[in-house]
């Protein structure tokens, strides 16, 4: 069942964990730059841009388990 739970994950799944990474990688590559450049603004807005991107990881373990113990049940 691990082995195919990306064939047949739910969609909202699917685009959480993209969502999740995309906001994470686009966070990490601010934060390098405002730091690196020494822009503070710019290493400090990338916070809530990981943050987001966390929390949207969270959701997806959320919708993961859940659609795990759709199918024990089952």
């Amino acid at each position: 069942m691990l082995n195919e739970f990306w064939a047949t994950a739910p969609v909202a799944y699917k685009v959480l964990v993209f969502s999740a990474m995309g906001l994470i990688a686009v966070g990490l590559v601010l934060s390098i730059v405002g730091n690196t450049s020494g822009n503070q603004g710019m290493a400090l807005a990338s916070l809530p841009v990981i943050g987001v991107g966390l929390l949207l990881h969270v959701g997806g373990l959320v919708v993961r388990g859940q659609q795990i113990r759709k199918t024990y049940k089952k």
